[in-house]
């Protein structure tokens, strides 16, 4: 049966016969907890501790006990939450928007992913994804028969992009760029000047970009704009968000996606076919969500105190280095003067009982760094403990 499969699929590795290091493949990363081990590679605001808002909890409650929990909304999602993400949409990312045909709600922004690349990739198509980027960038451009292409950025220039590095990649092939904004496992905030090179390539060369910006609630230092909202680009830009991060309601499993009417009626077609209708109670919860924002304060705080802490210790150990995270709630530490970042990674696991994301998960540019998440924990005292430990297991590993 498995030579039936395409190669996507077939050369996937489940954990079931071997073994498999990524935090969201099997159950063998949930089997780490069980033995006091960190998990600071699953990017789950304060998994496993509470981080549902009273107020959203009575909302899901109420609706739950409702006639309409047991039922569909539309596939496409509800009307009520669409509208309500209108004036989110406007304030937040700069947009007019209308909620009847620019906004599809799905079962979280990985289903939306992938339901935004979907209807444009066939095979032999290239996609330019900027590199470090997020594994399902490439995995998606995969199963679909395409070609992922990994655009190097460079550490130096603070993983930027580049037009004419941009351009280089193009190829007769290439239809669509696939940008994670801000970055993960980078943590970048892409600047204007970075924005208006994606934006000049789009246009010269007549790409499709899809921008997911799962990570877009917090953003620090920089200037956060949102791609689709830059001259020429909504007609041509499919923006995939989340509630998971910046909200934490992660199990919730409820994302959107906005983009021309052109794009979306396609994607209204066969959303039931795709996609298929998003939690009824877990909609309702969002809007109540989106109607009083004002626990995601908290949120920011602790993310806040994280970075600078994160930043502080783990520059404190030789030959280890970590720029101070732009936005979310993730780190990413260059290990390369140490070695292997795999063997480190393991390392950690047994020796100061932290797991972390290995860096050769998310392409070119990630091997001899791993991905580290602050978010977890609703405990700020448990996140630097655990970096404690990080750094001597560290020191050890040097022979200091």
């Amino acid at each position: 049966m498995k030579q039936k499969m395409i190669e996507a699929f077939r050369l996937a590795n489940g954990g079931l016969f071997e073994k498999t290091e990524k935090a969201d493949v099997g159950s063998s990363y949930i089997e780490m907890e069980k033995q006091g081990i960190a998990l600071m590679g699953w990017a789950d605001p304060f998994m496993p501790d509470q981080s549902l808002p009273e107020h959203i909890k009575e909302a899901m409650i109420k609706e739950i006990e409702a006639p309409s929990c047991a039922h569909y909304t539309a596939p496409i999602g509800s009307f009520e939450l669409k509208q309500k993400l209108v004036k989110k949409i406007k304030e937040v990312n700069h947009m007019d928007v209308d909620p009847e045909r620019n906004i599809i709600i799905t079962p979280g922004s990985d289903s939306g992913l992938y339901f935004a690349i979907l209807p444009f990739i066939e095979d032999g198509d290239e996609v330019l994804i900027p590199s470090p980027s997020y594994p399902n960038n490439y995995l998606n451009i995969a199963i679909m028969g395409g070609k992922g292409i990994p655009v190097p950025l460079k550490a130096e220039e603070g993983y930027q992009l580049n037009k004419e590095v941009l351009e280089s990649y193009i190829t007769e092939k290439t239809k669509m760029i696939i940008l994670t904004h801000p970055n993960n496992p980078t943590t970048t905030v892409y600047n204007r000047a970075s924005l208006e090179a994606l934006r000049e390539v789009c246009i010269k060369y007549d790409l499709v970009l899809v921008c997911d910006q799962a990570f877009e609630d917090y953003t620090y230092e920089h200037e956060y704009i949102t791609p689709a909202s830059l001259e020429g680009m909504f007609e041509r830009t499919i923006t995939v968000f989340s509630f998971s991060k910046g909200m934490g309601l992660s199990g919730l499993r409820v994302g959107y996606i906005v983009a021309s009417d052109t794009v979306m009626d396609s994607m209204y077609a066969n959303a039931v076919g795709v996609i298929g209708a998003t939690n009824t109670a877990c909609q309702r919860a969002v809007m109540r969500a989106l109607d009083d924002p004002s626990f995601m304060k908290e949120f920011e705080a602790a993310f806040e105190i994280r970075r600078h802490k994160a930043y502080e210790i783990i520059n404190s150990i030789p030959n280890v280095s970590m720029e101070l995270p732009e936005s979310g709630f993730l780190g990413w530490v260059d290990v390369s003067k140490l070695g292997n970042s795999s063997d480190i990674v393991s390392y950690l696991v047994k020796e100061a009982k932290v797991s972390v994301n290995d860096g050769i998960n998310y392409g070119v540019g990630g091997a001899g760094h791993f991905r580290i998440v602050l978010g977890v924990y609703r405990d700020n005292q448990k996140v630097f403990d655990a970096l404690e430990r990080i750094k001597a297991a560290l020191l050890k590993y040097q022979g200091l």
